[in-house]
């Protein structure tokens, strides 16, 4: 089954305007706001039809967002990250799951940043913004590896995967494995409908369920040396960038969990106004004047501003890194990584309560599954189990009692 979004043109009434790309990081942030505003639309009900998300990818390809990080000189909008993460977190407010989506996307856009060589770099970033290629990736850490034959001139990948976000609806593939001969990782990007690679469109869980996170089966899927990131005449050629990925992703997960929790405010506030009713015993006329509802909107708000704020700080320090993506170092990354475990820590707790104590204003009726407010929660609750929080906290606590830093991992 396809998803297919409402078309109501009072949700955006000049879409034609979009066949112009902005022309700077302001304008690409109201494209956001604009996607999320027609995703917001019928979030609950494709959400609880659960199907594809083809038209999802279609609109974030229409509005131009998944070429947001591509050279200007191939169409693309020559973004940073700083205005990658906003833009990441206005879509959330409005779909959680395409913002977990595009988010992804913006990370395997960039792998070939990551740890190719500038030649590669420059193919993938000219291929896939000419050709506003949606990327999905097949990498999980807590399988087994992928294994990687090495025939000659060609490599091959074989192997299967929990989970492979985005690549049932991608253009294109990142993998990831470990070359039978020397044990070395190898990413490649392969195209998604490549002989061999079978996506079994099976992710059935609480949240996020647009996101198309299923399991992959790769068998023998073959791919040219050439296409090895990093690797020059058979050889990885290492540079502290490489691991960069963790900050990265994590920053993104932060910045949807936060959309996530400012979209869950912002409708909860909405239906408080227009809808809940004051108690029958507290003295008011309108739900908005009663005490406990206006200290409970405060302080969500006060927290939520917070966590922003610190996102925002910390999406700049990083910037500073990929400016200087060649010369940076180890303790640069380190120092780095732990400011972000500390805004990952501060976006699950933020976007947990903000998601949980919305009902306690927004009333009984509130639960009513054609509102749909659950749905904020059950997507930040499902994502928030990536991986431990606590082992966020580990890393700043560790970092302030005796000046570690996190080793880089799958996870740090």
């Amino acid at each position: 089954m396809t998803s297919t979004l409402s078309r109501d043109t009072t949700v955006h009434p000049d879409r034609s305007a979009w066949t112009e790309t902005p022309s700077d990081s302001a304008g690409w942030i109201r494209r956001a706001h604009e996607v999320a505003s027609i995703l917001a639309a019928d979030a609950v009900e494709r959400d609880r039809a659960g199907a594809t998300p083809h038209a999802e990818v279609a609109l974030l390809k229409e509005s131009g967002l998944v070429t947001l990080l591509g050279p200007v000189e191939h169409g693309g909008g020559g973004q940073n990250w700083v205005t990658a993460y906003e833009v990441i977190r206005a879509v959330a407010a409005g779909d959680g799951s395409i913002g977990q989506l595009l988010g992804y996307h913006l990370l395997w856009f960039w792998a070939a940043r990551l740890v190719g060589t500038r030649e590669q770099i420059e193919a993938v970033e000219t291929a896939a913004t000419q050709n506003k290629w949606f990327f999905g990736g097949a990498v999980n850490p807590r399988d087994s590896d992928v294994t990687i034959t090495d025939n000659g001139d060609t490599i091959s990948y074989t192997g299967r995967k929990s989970f492979s976000t985005g690549s049932h609806v991608s253009d294109v593939t990142v993998l990831e494995g470990v070359l039978e001969t020397t044990g070395a990782h190898i990413f490649a990007i392969v195209p998604s409908n490549s002989e061999g690679l079978t996506f079994h469109h099976d992710w059935d869980n609480l949240g996020q369920r647009l996101t198309e996170s299923g399991s992959v089966t790769i068998d023998n899927v073959t791919t040219e040396w050439a296409s090895a990131a990093g690797f020059v005449d058979k050889e990885f050629q290492p540079r502290v960038y490489n691991t960069l990925n963790v900050p990265i992703i994590q920053l993104v997960f932060i910045n949807f969990y936060l959309g996530i929790a400012r979209g869950a405010l912002q409708t909860a506030a909405d239906y408080t106004r227009d809808t809940t009713r004051p108690w029958l015993h507290g003295g008011f006329d309108r739900a908005v004047d009663e005490p406990y509802v206006i200290d409970t909107y405060g302080d969500l708000t006060t927290k939520l501003w917070a966590a922003e704020a610190l996102a925002d700080a910390v999406a700049v320090e990083q910037q500073k890194i990929h400016d200087n993506a060649w010369d940076v170092t180890a303790s640069e990354r380190g120092a780095h990584e732990v400011r972000v475990a500390a805004a990952k820590a501060a976006a699950t707790d933020v976007a947990l309560e903000i998601t949980t104590r919305i009902f306690e204003v927004t009333g009984a009726r509130s639960t009513s599954s054609k509102v749909g407010l659950d749905l904020f929660f059950r997507n930040v609750r499902t994502h928030t189990l990536h991986d431990p929080v606590a082992y966020k906290r580990r890393e700043v606590g560790r970092h302030q009692l005796i000046g570690e830093l996190p080793e880089p991992t799958w996870y740090s």
